[in-house]
């Protein structure tokens, strides 16, 4: 389109000439016109706007030139008063654009926002309209937030309520957003209903992360909280379902709608709503919940009765409104722990400890505890049962028997007796109790009747671990009320009545050990023995090891104490059956009372073979002692010197501690006996076993025979053996460098001498300071001089002998016995060994000698 040069808005300059070329070439190019507007950008504004409007006619339908077209003109009004007629050109200027770009989102967002800036609300709100009308709803998402922040912003709620409504059809996710306004404009009826509408909602998905569960908390407090604002929504419906719903939260629900009884002014509602509440729950972190609030209700219509009375003044009728809610709060008070108890036993209506709890609390009142025990007894199922149904029933029956009626109490017995219980023992202890209940009541007859009933056999025979099986029928099995049938047949029965008890638990095989024993002693204090062995013969019969052995023993005293010797092959027999399969730990008092018998009524040699036997047959901790009692049984019959045998057994049994004992033992007995050469021979088997540095009492007691007993020989030969077990127990390393050291007789080696190329660390240094050690050990066991210690042969001395032992000692011989630890060094050294010789062979030629 040619440029009329009348025109006097468009302004030339010197510079322009080649763009206006360019552009007179190319008029439909934008990237000339933008190439035009930033050479003019330097300009006055006004030639600017001259420029994107020769290129808006030319092109209108280009997003950019419109873009910064618009930015631009924005930019220049940007501070001034929001009166001044530019903005109305800048105004106009976008709706021209928007003839072009009413579907770039963009342009809307910009001019709502300018809109926004100059106050202009109508223009706004219908700008906003005419976008979301004019874009595809696949946009309408970009306008939405600023719409919603203008009507916000807005002091018209009206508006905003409006337009929020328009947004959740598109929106409905966000809802939350939407309720959060309507609670700070106050209007939380609609807020309300909205919250009860996404709570209803199975598939909402909350923004803000809350669960249905918080959010149907939400609704609780504003619709608790606020009762004469919400009216739409019925709210004792609405909290009443939330309690069926939400089983873990019932206690604050319950509270919940209390309080908007309370806050609604209905009090005497809200107390029927608490009253409910604490009747239904059924945790105690629940009725804790619940009964805090009743009594902090109760409590705050006390004090503001108190409050009204003192402000108003005092009336008959204000006076009995509080001693009224005075005696409603102790009421409440005082029945808590029965309306705690009621909520343990809606927990668990079969829990048996609660329903005697409860009984308890109903201490004083008669009605209630049979009641409460009538109650119990049709509540509990006997096969969900926690703990032991049978209590009940029974006192029950006592609580009638304290009040001496017991006819009464004879019925709830009988019923107690149809119960059908899980385990027989249950029914056998109602029939003993009921027994018992008899017996204090001198109803003898009575009890044995009882006893017969419960023991009477069923129609046919019915194993009694059946469970399939009711347990009336498996009580005739039931050892508890066969013991009490024996009992009471011992006290107020027959002779032949309690034997035919008795008979019949051997005959069930339902006995115990002490079944037997006590059918025994009942026997011998009728006399009848013969009768009780063979009660005892029965027992064992039924039993095995260990629980026979408690019969073995009574029969076997029972027996010797009858008979003594006069039956001594049965008692022997009897004993032989009792030992066949005995297990060692019983074994010991057995065979003491076996090897008793036969000393006291048999052979000696009979009771040594037992005690032999014995020492075999107990447990390996029983066998030193066992030891003992044979050693000692054998000196005392056969004497002393028939122990050597029971010795060496015993020293080859028993563990190294024990054994070394009795080598001692063994030896010093020898000793007494005069048999030296036997105890030095002892001595030496016990050394195998005795490291020098763990007992050197054992050396110590060799030591000290030999200087007794023996001469120099001996003691360098107990030496040599002391060195040698102590090499034998001694590492291998240890006993080369004590060897060597004791050789060298100096204290420089060290053991890496001996392991060449070992590290010098500390295990080294450990090992060297050991080595002194038995280095010095060795030497302090060499035999000492003979000046020091006077050797006595092994045969009887004189004084005489022991004087011309002494004088004919040389004492400038050379003493060779020094060098006996070192006659191991070289083979040409020869061991000398020097015997004293009795002066008596030497005759007169002694004195010409000297």
């Amino acid at each position: 389109m040619p440029i009329a040069p009348e025109r006097t808005d468009i302004f030339f300059e010197e510079d322009d000439l080649p763009y206006e070329e360019e552009i007179l070439r190319n008029p439909y190019s934008v990237k000339c016109w933008l190439r035009f507007i930033e050479h003019k950008s330097e300009g006055p504004a006004k030639a600017i706007n001259v420029v994107y409007e020769r290129a808006l006619k030319e092109l209108p339908g280009s997003y950019k030139l419109w873009y910064n077209y618009l930015k631009h003109r924005r930019k220049h009004v940007k501070g001034r008063c929001i009166t001044d007629p530019a903005y109305d050109d800048v105004n106009n200027a976008h709706e021209r654009a928007l003839v072009f770009m009413h579907k770039m989102p963009r342009i809307w967002l910009d001019y709502c926002q300018f809109l926004m800036d100059q106050c202009k609300i109508t223009r706004t709100r219908r700008t906003f309209d005419r976008a979301l009308r004019a874009l595809p709803i696949t946009q309408h998402h970009r306008i939405w937030p600023l719409y919603l922040k203008f009507v916000r912003n807005l002091p018209l709620p009206e508006t905003a309520v409006r337009v929020y409504r328009r947004y959740m059809k598109l929106l409905p996710e966000n809802a939350e957003e939407y309720i959060e306004y309507l609670k700070n404009i106050d209007r939380l009826d609609e807020a309300a209903v909205r919250l009860y509408d996404i709570v209803n909602e199975e598939d909402f998905v909350s923004k803000e992360g809350k669960s249905n569960h918080q959010l149907w908390h939400d609704l609780c407090d504003l619709i608790c909280k606020n009762p004469k604002k919400v009216s739409s929504l019925k709210v004792d419906p609405i909290i009443r379902s939330g309690i069926k719903r939400f089983t873990d939260e019932r206690g604050q629900l319950w509270c919940s709608l209390a309080d908007y009884y309370i806050r609604s002014g209905h009090f005497e509602k809200a107390r029927d709503i608490y009253e409910e509440s604490i009747q239904t729950v059924t945790t105690v972190r629940d009725f804790t919940q619940v009964f805090d609030a009743y009594a902090q209700f109760e409590e705050s219509m006390i004090s503001a009765k108190m409050e009204t009375t003192a402000e108003l003044g005092n009336t008959e009728d204000d006076d009995i409104d509080l001693e009224i809610r005075l005696e409603r709060f102790e009421n409440l008070m005082d029945r808590r722990p029965l309306l705690l108890n009621s909520v343990l036993l809606r927990q668990n209506p079969h829990n048996v400890h609660e329903w005697h709890k409860r009984v308890k609390l109903f201490e004083g009142k008669p009605k209630d505890i049979i009641n409460t025990y009538t109650e119990a007894v049709q509540t509990v199922d006997p096969q969900l049962a926690t703990g032991k149904l049978y209590t009940l029933w029974v006192e029950f029956a006592k609580y009638y028997e304290q009040h001496e009626q017991l006819a009464e109490a004879r019925v709830i017995f009988e019923k107690g007796t149809k119960v059908p219980y899980v385990k027989v023992e249950d029914l056998a202890s109602v029939w003993c109790e009921w027994t018992e209940m008899e017996i204090r009541h001198e109803n003898y007859d009575e009890c044995l009747k009882l006893m017969q009933r419960a023991t009477a056999m069923p129609s046919r025979k019915v194993a009694y671990h059946d469970k399939s099986e009711p347990v009336q029928k498996r009580l005739y099995k039931s050892l508890k009320v066969w013991s009490l049938y024996a009992d009471l047949e011992e006290s107020f029965g027959t002779f032949k009545s309690t034997k035919a008890v008795y008979d019949r638990i051997i005959d069930l095989k339902i006995a115990t050990p002490q079944i037997i024993i006590n059918y025994g002693m009942f026997l011998e204090e009728h006399n009848y023995f013969e009768e009780a062995f063979k009660a005892y013969e029965r027992g064992i019969a039924l039993f095995r090891w260990p629980n026979v052995y408690d019969i073995w023993n009574t029969y076997l005293t029972k027996f010797i104490k009858r008979y003594g010797g006069k039956k001594l092959e049965r008692s022997r027999d009897l004993f032989e059956q009792c030992l066949d399969g005995c297990p060692p730990k019983f074994a010991k008092s057995i065979y003491l009372l076996y090897a008793k018998l036969e000393e006291d009524f048999g052979l000696a040699r009979h009771a040594m073979a037992v005690y032999e036997r014995a020492t075999k047959a107990v447990l390996p901790e029983e066998q030193y002692e066992m030891f003992n009692i044979y050693i000692k049984r054998a000196a005392e019959i056969y004497g002393v010197t028939h122990t050597r045998p029971i010795y060496e057994e015993a020293i080859e049994v028993l563990t190294n501690d024990q054994a070394r004992e009795m080598c001692l033992r063994f030896a010093d007995l020898e000793r007494k006996l005069g048999e030296i050469d036997r105890a030095r021979a002892i001595y030496g088997h016990c050394s195998q076993m005795c490291d020098p540095r763990v007992t050197p009492s054992f050396w110590q007691t060799w030591k000290e025979f030999e200087i007794k007993h023996g001469n120099e020989d001996t003691v360098r030969e107990m030496l040599r053996i002391k060195r040698s077990v102590q090499a034998t127990y001694n590492t291998q390393v240890n006993f080369m460098s004590a060897q060597m050291l004791a050789a060298s007789g100096t204290g420089t080696g060290t053991v890496s001498d001996l392991a060449p190329g070992s590290s010098g660390g500390d295990e080294m240094k450990l090992l060297e300071q050991r080595a002194h050690a038995l280095a010095a050990e060795a030497k302090a066991d060499k035999p000492l001089l003979k000046k020091d210690i006077l050797f006595v042969s092994g045969g009887k001395t004189t004084d005489e002998q022991m004087e011309e032992a002494v004088k004919t000692v040389n004492p400038e011989e050379i003493n060779i016995d020094d060098d006996d630890e070192d006659s191991d060094e070289g083979p040409d050294e020869v061991e000398i060994e020097k015997k004293s010789v009795p002066s008596e062979i030497f005759g007169s030629l002694k004195e010409n000698d000297d």
